[in-house]
Formats: C-alpha cells, sequence, structure tokens
C-alpha cells in the first residue's frame, strides 16, 4: 500500500525540509541512493550491497523512489529478466546531501560504538 504523497505538506516553515526528508524517509532510501551514486545497478547487486534489507523491502524502496522520480527503472525484453536502476537527474541532484550525510556520520559514528571502515568511494 503506497502512502500518500506530497499532499500531507502545509507548507508551513520547515515544510520544504519536511518534503525532502520525505522523500528518503525510507530505512533503506539514502542508503539505495548511496550506492546509486556509483552508476547503474541491477536488482541482484543493489541486494548484494544492501545486506540486510530483504528482496520484499528493497522492490518496494525502489519503487517508492522510482514514482518519486529519483530513480530510473529499465526493463530489458530478455529471459532473464533484466532490469536496471539508475539515479534520475532528479536523483543526482541528492548527491551532496548524500555526502554531507557520509561526512557527517564518518564524523560521528564513534558516538554509537560501530568502527569507521573504509568506503571505496571516498577516492572519486
Amino acid at each position: 500500500m503506497a502512502k500518500a504523497r506530497h499532499s500531507r505538506f502545509d507548507c508551513t516553515p520547515g515544510c520544504s525540509v519536511e518534503a525532502a526528508i520525505g522523500l528518503i524517509d525510507g530505512k533503506w532510501k539514502s542508503i539505495i541512493l548511496w550506492h546509486l551514486l556509483s552508476g547503474t545497478l541491477r536488482f541482484n547487486e543493489i541486494r548484494r550491497q544492501v545486506e540486510n534489507c530483504t528482496p520484499r523491502m528493497l522492490t518496494n524502496q525502489l519503487r517508492e523512489m522510482e514514482a518519486d522520480g529519483l530513480i530510473t527503472r529499465k526493463v530489458y525484453a530478455q529471459v532473464p529478466p533484466k532490469v536496471e536502476y539508475a539515479l534520475s537527474d532528479l536523483g543526482r541532484t541528492m548527491e551532496p546531501i548524500l555526502r554531507a550525510l557520509k561526512d557527517w556520520g564518518d564524523a560521528n559514528i564513534g558516538l554509537y560504538g560501530k568502527p569507521l571502515g573504509h568506503d571505496p568511494r571516498d577516492a572519486a
């Protein structure tokens, strides 16, 4: 069941923040978007990178982001089926936000008792 989109914003101060957060409010959305920064990925490639997300949840999150215009989905007419996901132009505009979240997380992850890992995309 899809949730109501964008009609719930009353445009009080902070409305634009609420709208932006509303687009990436799923548990896995920002993580999926982060992985798509590196380029086009197939469903199973995303699933391997987002290990703890169930296939059903991943499908739901991808569908919501596609409906919101953050990602594109390309289906190839072949057997076995091939589906690719990529950031849309709108989704690409989220890159500075995602990088800022990562930088903040890197700077503060020690507060939550998790070790700082190496991300190969940092060199990009």
